[in-house]
């Protein structure tokens, strides 16, 4: 006789499975699940109704989940000084990936005004049962109240945090997880933070050497019209975020899509930075996605909360092949991709990276991959065509980012369906 309360897990995880999806044989195990703030637990958490920084508000549909009645305070020490903070929190449903996953990257929006902040928190379930909670960020937009940070040392037997991803250990495979959302406040404010939305992408993408050159044809002969930014133009500028624009190439490509979709900081935002900058949205963008324990303003998700924080919608996933990113292209979506290369790897680039973003923007008629690529001296530069299978070895190959994207559009704007037979990756 099986046990009622098994019984019920079983049930749980099998509807999950249903429910997500399993990748088909061959493909990548990718998946993408943004969370309903109204399933779950939540301690002092409610409906948030925006925070007055006239940005985020409306900026995602859906439930929010804002800070109601505090349950508890909490002491956090860093380089700006010791202090207490009231908080509230969410804690999701138990999600089921629908394959043994390796790698989980959580990604979020939310309105973090003056006093406040959020963290994320995950835990997996493999075979040996339920993981410790690992924190995945400590998020504010802005740096006076704390100094938003990954948190460092987070290694155990089930496995580990590289700054932004947890990766499973050897032999113990996620099957299923949990989010976690921690809501701080100064004690007896009337300011609250507001995550907008909140998401995990699950992966168990294999190290390849190659990969096989997709044929595509959906967005052949179409290119957006993204603004090319330089990152080089702000070489030097402001070392104490991540050396200066030289390792820009994070902020830099999420500043362009910004300016794509018209968005980004104001004039008096960017007030604070020189005035013979030739794009001071660069190095406001910079400054604000820096992840003080990382040291870089590389951090993931932090790229895309900055660009929640003015108005957009985004998240992090990976995609399988170019011929899902034309779908976006196809859509009038640009995508901000990851990868790593030698300069005979990337014909064209003239360089090597051990990890570089750029701005996907349309594809040649013969498929080629044309690119917003930050790297470039100057702007007139940026844009660059890149051999199709020269790109999409440099992109998805078994190195650093394997299909990392960051999908970055306004709210009301329609994505494209996911690839049909796939586990839905967005």
């Amino acid at each position: 006789m099986v046990d009622v309360a098994v019984f019920a897990v079983m049930l749980t995880v099998f509807l999950s499975l249903v429910e997500v999806g399993v990748a088909k044989e061959g493909a990548a195990g990718v998946v993408y699940r943004r969370e309903d703030f109204r399933q779950g637990t939540g301690e002092g958490t409610g409906e948030g109704e925006g925070t007055g920084t006239g940005e985020g508000e409306g900026a995602d549909t859906g439930p929010r989940l804002g800070f109601a009645s505090p349950v508890g305070t909490a002491e956090r020490t860093d380089a700006l000084g010791a202090k207490t903070w009231e908080f509230a929190r969410w804690t999701g449903p138990e999600r089921a990936v629908g394959f043994p996953a390796t790698e989980l990257i959580a990604s979020w929006t939310a309105d973090t005004p003056a006093g406040t902040w959020i963290e994320i928190e995950l835990r997996g379930r493999n075979a040996a049962g339920l993981t410790r909670w690992y924190s995945m960020g400590r998020w504010a937009y802005g740096d006076a109240d704390i100094l938003r940070t990954s948190v460092t040392g987070q290694r155990d037997r089930d496995g580990r945090v590289d700054t932004d991803t947890f990766v499973a250990a050897a032999g113990r495979p996620v099957t299923a997880y949990q989010l976690r959302a921690t809501l701080y406040r100064s004690p007896g404010s009337a300011a609250t933070p507001v995550v907008r939305s909140l998401g995990t992408m699950a992966s168990a993408v294999p190290a390849a050497r190659r990969v096989a050159v997709s044929t595509g044809g959906t967005a052949w002969g179409t290119e957006l019209k993204v603004p090319r930014r330089s990152q080089h133009a702000h070489r030097g500028h402001y070392p104490q975020w991540n050396g200066g624009g030289q390792a820009w190439c994070s902020p830099t490509s999420v500043a362009m899509v910004l300016e794509y979709w018209g968005k980004g900081p104001s004039a008096r935002q960017t007030a604070w930075v020189d005035r013979s900058d030739p794009a001071p949205e660069v190095d406001h963008a910079a400054r604000h996605v820096y992840d003080y324990a990382y040291k870089g303003a590389g951090n993931w998700p932090f790229n895309v909360a900055y660009a929640g924080h003015h108005g957009l919608e985004g998240f992090v996933t990976r995609l399988r092949s170019l011929a899902e990113l034309e779908r976006f292209t196809a859509a009038g979506v640009p995508v901000v991709t990851s990868q790593s290369f030698t300069p005979a790897e990337l014909r064209g680039a003239g360089y090597a990276t051990d990890g570089h973003l750029m701005v996907v923007i349309g594809f040649t008629r013969t498929g080629d991959v044309i690119a917003n690529d930050p790297a470039a001296p100057t702007d007139d530069g940026v844009r660059r065509v890149y051999s199709r299978a020269d790109f999409e070895n440099v992109w998805l190959r078994g190195s650093n980012s394997r299909g990392i994207a960051y999908i970055i559009h306004p709210p009301g704007h329609p994505l494209p369906a996911p690839e049909p037979g796939n586990s839905p990756n967005w």
